[in-house]
């Protein structure tokens, strides 16, 4: 029971950080000694800016994750051969002491 109260007033904590924050918002919008449409324009200018950033991070994101398939594709391709050889010397050794022991 104790661990849900914790829980519960977390939940309570972040919720209300969340709403001071938007409330914030939202007065600094009103509040701003800027017209509506000089307001209007900040947002949209900021909202393309943002825009702008988050597709180029995910460009950035993407190639790093195409880096990293590569490499595993490599990594399996190694792996791959390191095991077919494997069983190659596996099945050689099993033929020779097959012959031996039937000989």
């Amino acid at each position: 029971m104790e661990n849900q109260d914790k829980t519960c007033s977390a939940q309570a904590v972040a919720l209300a950080f969340l709403g001071g924050a938007v409330a914030g918002v939202v007065a600094g919008i009103l509040l701003a000694p800027k017209s509506g449409r000089e307001t209007r324009q900040d947002l949209r200018d900021f909202a393309r800016r943002t825009e702008e950033e988050v597709l180029e991070r995910a460009k950035e994101a993407r190639v790093a994750l195409d880096e990293v398939i590569e490499r595993g594709k490599q990594f399996v391709a190694e792996k791959k051969a390191e095991v077919e050889s494997a069983v190659k010397a596996g099945r050689e050794t099993m033929k020779e002491k097959m012959e031996k022991c039937c000989s």
